[in-house]
C-alpha cells in the first residue's frame, strides 16, 4: 500500500513563491510516475505536473516556467517549486502517485490547500 502526505501549502502574496513536498511510503519504483494536480474552488481536478524517473518533466501550459517539479527517488520524495504566484493558482494541491504493475494505480495525498492573494 501507498500512503502520500503533503506539506507546505499556505497563504502567499501575488508574485511570490512556496515549496511544496509530498513524502511516500510503500513500494513505489523509479518507473512509476508521480506528480502534482490541483483543485481550484468550483473546479474539477487538473493535471499541474508529472515525471517519471531518470528525469523527464511534464507540466501544464498554465505553469510552464513558473513551476519546476523534482524528485528524490532515494526518499521517493518530490517537491513543486512554484515561483511568481497567480491569484488563479489558488487550490487545493494534491500530490499523486502512480503504480504500474500488472495494472496502474493511482494513490492520492489528502491535498494541501494554496492561497495566493493580489
Amino acid at each position: 500500500q501507498v500512503q502520500l502526505v503533503e506539506s507546505g501549502g499556505g497563504l502567499v502574496q501575488a508574485g511570490g513563491s512556496l515549496r511544496l513536498s509530498c513524502v511516500a511510503s510503500g513500494t513505489i519504483f523509479s518507473g512509476d510516475g508521480m506528480g502534482w494536480f490541483r483543485q481550484p474552488p468550483g473546479k474539477q481536478r487538473e493535471l499541474v505536473a508529472f515525471t517519471i524517473g531518470g528525469g523527464e518533466a511534464n507540466y501544464s501550459d498554465s505553469v510552464k516556467g513558473r513551476f519546476t517539479i523534482s524528485r528524490d527517488a532515494p526518499r521517493n520524495t518530490i517537491y513543486l517549486q512554484m515561483s511568481s504566484l497567480k491569484p488563479e493558482d489558488t487550490a487545493v494541491y494534491f500530490c499523486n502517485a502512480r503504480v504500474r504493475r500488472h495494472t496502474d494505480t493511482d494513490y492520492w495525498g489528502q491535498g494541501t490547500q494554496v492561497t495566493v492573494s493580489s
